[in-house]
């Protein structure tokens, strides 16, 4: 089995993430170009007991969510210049950044990441019971693959997310959540 099979094996890409250098020309792009939206904002977000590269940092960014048919559209502002993959050498702009697979065990994902020799950049826990881990399987900047153990109950969130982009009329292309 080749590295891409036992992630891939993880699960389906739900996101595909980008790190603007304009966030709002980013917006109006997805939102009135292509017609993707609405999205919601969920400002200074923190991991808890976030690390990059295995040392804790005190990263802080911004992410807006929304939906082109099941695929997360996520656009990412960082908020400080923390270490982290939003800066630095996997801080690439104006292309993909990421994706992103939602994963049942995080533990599993890590001895699938492991077995492949991929650098876990970025580990974080997300809400409660939430983890989320960021790596580089080998193909550097703009391949980081996300693997996260979504909280309970975002299921929820991101139904409504969903749900909101099925019959968007093009109002309120910015929405904040929290």
């Amino acid at each position: 089995m080749t590295s891409v099979s036992k992630i891939k094996a993880l699960g389906d890409v739900v996101q595909m993430a980008y790190l603007p250098k304009d966030f709002d020309a980013a917006l109006k792009y997805w939102t009135e170009t292509v017609g993707v939206g609405p999205f919601f904002l969920m400002e200074n977000v923190r991991l808890g007991e976030m690390k990059y590269r295995g040392q804790p940092t005190e990263s802080v960014f911004s992410i807006a969510i929304g939906y082109w048919g099941d695929i997360q559209i996520e656009l990412i502002r960082p908020e400080n210049d923390a270490p982290s993959i939003y800066n630095g050498d996997y801080a690439v702009t104006d292309r993909m950044h990421h994706i992103c697979i939602f994963v049942k065990s995080i533990e599993e994902a890590r001895r699938a990441c492991a077995e492949v020799g991929a650098e876990i950049l970025v580990e974080g826990k997300v809400g409660e019971d939430g983890e989320v881990i960021y790596v580089d399987a080998g193909g550097g900047p703009g391949t980081v693959i996300e693997l996260l153990q979504p909280m309970g109950g975002s299921e929820g969130l991101f139904d409504m997310m969903r749900d909101a982009a099925r019959n968007w009329d093009g109002s309120e292309p910015l929405r904040k959540l929290g």
